[in-house]
């Protein structure tokens, strides 16, 4: 449940098409999730889907993919992610922390960049 979960989060990223996007955050997300990390911030499926565009616009060309396993207790799950080419080394990486609601979608999602380019 969770690596499925994980997957459709990190491809909400990875998508292109903003229908198609849309429609996975409605899958990925409650209505009124909620989503934090250093730089972006936003709530509900329009605020979500607004950041996820500005971050494709800020790394054009770049692709986030989940980077080991997860943990999860009670409604908690955490993971971690990087950024870089398709194929190639990333670039950055951070850690998700979320809170899943009771259908199984994500209600929280807190983001803490592990690694970044400097300057």
């Amino acid at each position: 449940m969770h690596d499925q979960l994980i997957e459709r989060y990190i491809a909400c990223w990875n998508e292109g098409d903003a229908a198609r996007r849309r429609a996975l955050i409605a899958s990925t997300f409650t209505e009124g999730a909620q989503y934090c990390d250093p730089m972006l911030q936003g709530e509900g499926h329009a605020g979500i889907e607004a950041l996820i565009a500005a971050a494709q616009g800020h790394f054009p060309g770049l692709r986030f993919r989940r980077r080991g396993g997860a943990e999860a207790h009670h409604d908690r799950l955490r993971f971690a992610w990087e950024l870089g080419p398709e194929g190639a080394a990333a670039i950055a990486g951070g850690t998700d922390m979320a809170v899943i609601a009771a259908d199984g979608r994500l209600a929280a999602v807190t983001g803490f960049i592990d690694f970044a380019p400097q300057g």
